[in-house]
């Protein structure tokens, strides 16, 4: 026999999986979205990284493909991508949602090995998950493969930088502009400030010029030439100005944590990044 309050219960709990209905997560701060990059939690496994970022109250996420990609190589691993079906990326979703926390991109980093099919997969893989961007550690010379399916599929694509100033790998402005000349809108960028801060390029004056293009913030700190990560505000990453200048030009861009610099605890390193870009905002 089911009690007055089983039944009421799972009356609440029909009607929030029918709505939707979760309690949002909410980590916007003086109208800047600050999220996290969930390569930030690549210790976890991807239900564990969502309930810490639950519990610290992070409400906007970037997927790293680490937490949904089985440990393949090769041509496994590319069978893996063009068969899954789009019911397990959904599924995915739904994990997010439950928690109430925003996917708002999937990081998937095309290669210059990628085959069309491959390309595609991951467009269809976004979809699925429901975002509208997707971001990659790719190749300057790859972007004019991708534009065509970013095209059809109408998903915007943000071009990661790193700091290593070599061919073909985005590093530098002039690669940022290699790969988005004579292609189409949905070749954006990706601005990791802290790589770009190591690059000895200013993170401020390009995200004040080009934020138009820019769909993501990756917020690290660095120190320049190359330097080492280390933890929020001990490096010459200008974060606080990044933050500033996000707030007071209203950008909309979620500015998402990436926590790469050793630390004892992920949840509590993270924690602190989480504390640092609120104070910077205050």
């Amino acid at each position: 026999m089911i009690t007055r309050r089983q039944f009421h219960g799972a009356t609440l709990g029909s009607l929030a999986a029918a709505t939707g209905a979760f309690a949002k997560v909410d980590s916007k701060v003086a109208g800047v979205q600050l999220g996290v990059q969930s390569y930030s939690f690549r210790d976890m496994e991807l239900d564990a990284a969502i309930a810490a970022m639950k519990e610290i109250g992070i409400g906007s996420v970037e997927m790293f493909s680490g937490h949904v990609e089985p440990k393949l190589k090769g041509d496994e691993l590319r069978k893996w991508r063009v068969e899954t079906p789009a019911s397990f990326f959904k599924g995915v979703r739904k994990k997010f949602d439950a928690a109430g926390i925003d996917l708002y991109a999937y990081n998937y980093s095309f290669r210059e090995n990628f085959t069309d099919e491959e390309i595609d997969a991951g467009f269809k893989m976004a979809k699925a998950l429901g975002v509208k961007v997707l971001t990659a550690s790719s190749n300057v010379t790859t972007a004019k493969r991708i534009d065509p399916f970013a095209r059809k599929h109408k998903i915007r694509v943000g071009m990661h930088n790193h700091s290593r100033i070599v061919k073909n790998e985005f590093a530098t402005p002039g690669d940022f502009a290699e790969a988005m000349n004579g292609q189409s809108e949905f070749i954006c960028i990706n601005l990791d400030i802290g790589h770009f801060t190591a690059a000895n390029f200013d993170p401020v004056d390009y995200l004040g010029k080009h934020h138009e293009r820019i769909v993501t913030l990756h917020i690290k700190d660095r120190k320049k030439n190359q330097g080492a990560n280390v933890p929020f505000g001990e490096g010459e990453t200008p974060i606080k100005q990044v933050l500033t200048l996000m707030r007071e030009k209203k950008l909309r861009m979620p500015a998402n944590i990436e926590y790469e610099y050793k630390g004892a605890d992920t949840k509590a390193e993270v924690r602190k990044c989480l504390e640092y870009c609120k104070s910077a905002l205050a």
